[in-house]
């Protein structure tokens, strides 16, 4: 019987624009301030021509005194215990549920190949996307 001798861990960075349908994702080996500055990079090339607003949650690696925070890039705190107003949230849910659920991987490396073989789905599938993702505060009028 298989069993997990260490603990290893894999971390999955996501960004969705819900109105756009698109979602951009990046899988780091940590999780702390330089891997959040590596997503926020990587958003600035992706959206090269527009100013951009994320709305976090209170995670150590948001709010760092030390994260260098783009000139075109507003950070903006979602309130406390609100994770279903997030709408990555809704993408870690179907993540899970799809990609690593009740299964049995052999290597960490299979762990993350499941985890962007969804999110490269996800992203894909922009109707799905947005019906995970697009609340009706995030309208404009």
């Amino acid at each position: 019987m298989p069993r997990q001798v260490v603990r290893e861990s894999v971390y999955a960075f996501a960004a969705v624009a819900p109105l756009e349908g698109k979602l951009h994702w990046q899988i780091h080996q940590r999780c702390n301030t330089n891997s959040m500055s590596l997503m926020l990079l990587g958003l600035l090339e992706e959206y090269a021509d527009r100013r951009i607003v994320m709305f976090l949650d209170g995670a150590g690696w948001h709010r760092s005194k030390i994260l260098p925070v783009p000139e075109r890039v507003r950070l903006e705190p979602l309130p406390a215990y609100t994770p279903e107003a997030n709408p990555v949230e809704h993408i870690w849910d179907e993540i899970r549920e799809k990609c690593v659920a009740n299964r049995l991987f052999a290597s960490l490396d299979a762990v993350k190949e499941s985890i962007r073989t969804g999110l490269e789905e996800l992203a894909a599938d922009t109707s799905r996307l947005e019906r995970l993702t697009r609340f009706s505060w995030l309208d404009y009028p």
